[in-house]
């Protein structure tokens, strides 16, 4: 089965993430199919915090991927302030 979640990266005390859609069998930092974004929890300044393609979202998840809790929650909060801005 396919996953949507996130894979750690950075330096130490200062994580970023990358969204990714990998087959749940993998490690959570192994190999993945396909990088989705990025969410970047101690964004400061003019960086950007959060980034999602929510259209290869959509396909992932309509081909039967599972998101994980925290990318769900991270999908929505992408959803909320693409429709603020709009």
């Amino acid at each position: 089965m396919v996953s949507i979640r996130l894979s750690r990266t950075g330096a130490k005390k200062r994580p970023f993430y990358h969204i990714v859609a990998t087959d749940n069998r993998r490690t959570g930092d192994g190999a993945c199919l396909e990088r989705l974004g990025f969410f970047n929890p101690v964004a400061t300044g003019g960086e950007e915090r959060l980034k999602i393609n929510s259209e290869r979202v959509e396909y992932w998840i309509s081909t039967g991927a599972q998101t994980s809790d925290r990318v769900a929650q991270l999908i929505k909060e992408a959803a909320r302030s693409a429709n603020a801005s709009a």
